[in-house]
């Protein structure tokens, strides 16, 4: 990102640290393999097959990620998750349940941004000026918390459309439909949300504003406290 008298396009460099932080390529795969692996595992030996299959899938995936350098605090918590979805199916007899920690998390994402948005905290905010070492300085720029917040109702839209989908076919306990929604509604939608809130966040700065690495704040003689 350079500083320009228009509006700025974001860097290659930016949208791949937004996609990494919000679940994006390095993730894809850790999400949809120990579904996938339990779906086939299901298929060839019932429920104990899945759950064993899926165990085995993500605790691979865990020693490859500690492997490669990851931090051990997110890989361990993706093993943890798998491992409670599987607790959950197996407590409760019923294949479709290995999905229904994933549907809980997504509702409560969905919660969370729109939450911090209400607040006055959008989390795009939070994840960009993160990546960007600015901290909480990008919350004395109205324009760009006004776009934050903006881009942010993108990414509670996403795990809206996730409950959406992912509730009817839970309560019909349609496990492959399941698994392939799951996949669909992983990268695909992630890369579709971070093409659109770009756009969006783009749209809302004003005319000659330098951009999202350099928050413009304003003087106390031009504006009043900050609400």
């Amino acid at each position: 990102m350079t500083s320009t008298p228009e509006r700025e396009r974001p860097s290659p460099e930016g949208a791949e640290s937004l996609a990494d932080l919000l679940g994006g390529r390095r993730g894809t795969v850790d999400a949809t393999l120990p579904p996938v692996a339990f779906a086939v595992g299901w298929l060839v030996a019932g429920l104990w097959g899945g759950v064993v299959a899926a165990v085995l899938a993500a605790a691979a995936l865990a020693g490859w990620r500690l492997r490669r350098g990851d931090r051990p605090r997110a890989v361990l918590i993706g093993l943890l998750a798998v491992c409670v979805a599987a607790l959950v199916a197996l407590r409760t007899g019923r294949a479709a349940d290995f999905f229904l920690v994933q549907l809980v998390s997504n509702a409560a994402s969905a919660l969370a941004w729109a939450v911090s948005i209400v607040v006055r905290w959008p989390l795009l905010g939070v994840v960009v000026g993160a990546a960007l070492g600015q901290r909480a300085r990008w919350r004395r720029d109205p324009a760009l918390l006004r776009a934050y917040a903006r881009g942010s109702w993108v990414w509670a839209g996403t795990y809206l459309l996730r409950v959406a989908v992912f509730v009817p076919l839970w309560l019909g306990g349609q496990v492959l439909a399941l698994v392939v929604a799951r996949v669909a509604l992983t990268w695909p939608l992630v890369a579709a949300a971070l093409a659109v809130s770009w756009v969006v966040i783009r749209r809302s700065l004003p005319a000659g504003h330098p951009g999202l690495r350099h928050p413009v704040a304003p003087s106390a003689a031009d504006t009043g406290p900050e609400k």
